[in-house]
Order: structure tokens, then sequence, then C-alpha cells
């Protein structure tokens, strides 16, 4: 295991929000769509399930994607950005089925500013493990999301297994070509 848990499924969580859309039927579609994400990629504390906390949500994209696929020192000063901003204090929690782990934002605040502060705690971990590397852009040529390797040979290249299966039929093709 890279990370703990908790930071797994919190960067887990961020790369599916980054890449989110919000065409109907996507992630982020509608209210009851995000309802659905929070079912998948929950967060702890309060859902107001509100129109306004869907555009606040969406909102965060863009930052979280470029605190995502930031270099090393530049994301760290983005964390620590956010964190202040959300004034931030951890402290060890366990619930639900978690063990000890870190929150540093009341559940009570709103899910933007815990989604923010979440994903700035996992990436804490990220950037002191220096594995910057296991963030990045997807390799196929048509797609700009990111992808979050895991794996322990890194060699995850694509966002998802559609973007993988589209890229090696091209390449069937183009040899086939030849």
């Amino acid at each position: 295991m890279l990370f703990t848990d908790d930071t797994d499924a919190s960067l887990q969580a961020a790369v599916a929000l980054v890449n989110s859309t919000d065409e109907p039927g996507e992630p982020l579609g509608s209210v009851d769509d995000l309802s659905a994400f929070l079912a998948s990629w929950p967060y702890t504390g309060r859902l107001d399930a509100t129109q306004g906390e869907l555009d606040a949500v969406r909102r965060l994209r863009p930052a979280l994607k470029a605190l995502l696929l930031a270099e090393r020192d530049e994301a760290a000063e983005i964390v620590n950005s956010m964190l202040a901003k959300a004034k931030a204090l951890p402290q060890l929690q366990r619930h639900d089925h978690w063990d000890w782990h870190v929150h540093a934002v009341d559940p009570d605040r709103p899910l933007e500013e815990r989604v923010v502060v979440e994903t700035a705690m996992a990436m804490i971990d990220v950037i002191r493990a220096d594995e910057m590397s296991r963030l990045d852009r997807c390799a196929s040529d048509d797609c700009d999301d990111v992808v979050l390797d895991l794996s322990r040979n890194r060699s995850r290249r694509y966002c998802s297994t559609t973007c993988g299966n589209r890229e090696a039929v091209a390449a069937y093709r183009a040899r086939q070509k030849a």
C-alpha cells in the first residue's frame, strides 16, 4: 500500500470529481446525480442537496485539477493556500468503518469546503512521499482527464478503460493499414 486508505479514497474522489461533467446523466448533471456521486465517493458531513451546493462543487474542478497536475513545489503552495483559506485544524477522528485518520474541517462546513480540505490533506501525503508522478493527464490524444496511478509498477496511462480501448483500436487500425 502506497498511501493510507483515507488518502487513497480522497485522491480517487478528487480525480472522479475533476473528470466529471455537467451533462445529464453524468456524475454532476443534476442535484440527484451529485447525491449519487457522493454515495460512491462519500465525504464526511452534511449534504444539503441543493442547486447551489451542486454549482459550488462544480466550480471546484479547475482548482482541484490544477492542484492534482501541479509540480511538487507548486502543489505544496496550493495546498497551503487551500488549508489556510479554510482555516483547517487537523484532528484525529474515527468513524464509520475508518480507523483513526486526520480530518481538518468541521463536518458542518459546506460540502465544497470539505472537498477542498480533504483533497488538500491527501495531497500532503503525495507531496511528502514525492509521488507527484502518480498523477498525470490521460495519454489519449483526445482526452484531457486526470489519471491517478496507484499501481505498483506505475503502468496506468489512461483515465478510463474507454480511453485505453480507443487508443488500442486506433493503434491496431494503424498497424493494419501499414
